[in-house]
C-alpha cells in the first residue's frame, strides 16, 4: 500500500466534505411543531396528548415524536401520569416567576451593553425587527417577529446560546404572554415598547435601555393573577405567590 492510499485526492477530498446544507431531524422539526402548538395554546393546558395521533398529523414515526415529548417534558410543558396518560401542562405561576426572573437578568445586562457599544450594524438590525414587527399581520406573525427582536438582542450581544437557556425555562412564562397578546391594546404597546427600548439603546443610553427592558418584561407578569381570573382551568392550583 503507497504512503498515501489512505489519503483522498484533492477532487475526491472537495466531494467528500462538501457541505451538506442545513439538516433537521425528524425529533427536532416534531419539537419545534408541537412546541408552537403549546406556546400558542393551540394544544391548551390540560389536553390528553397522543402520541399516535400527532405523528400520523405530522406524517412521521412514534418514534421523533416521542423524543420531542420528552424534550417538552424536560420544559415543563408536557406532563407524563405513570400507566395513565401524557397531557399538556398547566401553567405554574411560580415556574413562571422564575423564568421572568432568569430572562430579566439576562436581558438587562444584554441591553446595558447593547447601549454602550451600538454600531451601524445594531442600528439596522434592530430597526429591521421593529419593521418586522409592524408589518405582522396575525397575532401568530406578531409573537414571531416578538420573539426575532429579543432573538436579535442575544445575538447583537454574542450570546446567542443563552436564549436557548431561557427559553428552555420559559414554557410557562411564554403561555402566560401568549394568554395577555390577544386583548385589546397589547399588541400595541408590546410594539411601542420595542421601539422606545430601541431608541434608549441606539441613544447609547444604558440606564435607560435597562429601564425600558424592566417594564416591557413586567407587564404581562403584572396581570398574571388577572390572567388566572380569566381562565382558572389553564393554570396550576397554586400560584406561588404570584399574587
Amino acid at each position: 500500500m503507497s504512503p498515501n492510499a489512505d489519503a483522498l485526492s484533492a477532487p475526491e477530498a472537495e466531494l467528500a466534505l462538501s457541505p451538506l446544507g442545513p439538516r433537521r431531524s425528524a425529533a427536532e422539526v416534531a419539537y419545534e411543531r408541537i412546541r408552537d402548538a403549546l406556546i400558542s395554546l393551540a394544544l391548551p393546558p390540560g389536553t390528553l396528548v397522543a402520541r399516535g395521533a400527532i405523528a400520523q398529523r405530522l406524517g412521521i414515526s412514534q418514534t421523533p415524536v416521542r423524543e420531542a415529548l420528552i424534550r417538552l417534558q424536560d420544559e415543563q410543558l408536557i406532563e407524563v401520569v405513570p400507566h395513565s396518560a401524557t397531557r399538556v401542562s398547566r401553567i405554574d405561576l411560580a415556574g413562571a416567576r422564575e423564568a421572568h426572573f432568569l430572562r430579566l437578568a439576562v436581558e438587562a445586562e444584554i441591553v446595558r451593553r447593547l447601549a454602550a457599544a451600538s454600531s451601524p450594524t445594531l442600528t439596522g438590525l434592530l430597526l429591521e425587527e421593529i419593521a418586522r414587527m409592524r408589518a405582522a399581520a396575525d397575532e401568530a406573525a406578531f409573537h414571531a417577529a416578538d420573539e426575532a427582536f429579543h432573538a436579535s438582542l442575544y445575538r447583537a450581544a454574542g450570546v446567542p446560546g443563552l436564549r436557548e437557556l431561557v427559553r428552555s425555562r420559559s414554557g410557562h412564562l411564554d403561555r402566560l404572554r401568549r394568554l395577555h397578546l390577544p386583548e385589546p391594546g397589547k399588541a400595541a404597546a408590546v410594539l411601542a415598547e420595542h421601539e422606545a427600548l430601541t431608541a434608549a439603546i441606539l441613544a447609547g443610553d444604558p440606564a435607560r435601555a435597562e429601564a425600558t427592558l424592566r417594564a416591557h418584561l413586567s407587564g404581562t407578569f403584572a396581570e398574571a393573577a388577572r390572567l388566572r381570573a380569566t381562565r382558572p382551568d389553564y393554570f396550576t392550583e397554586a400560584d406561588g405567590g404570584a399574587d
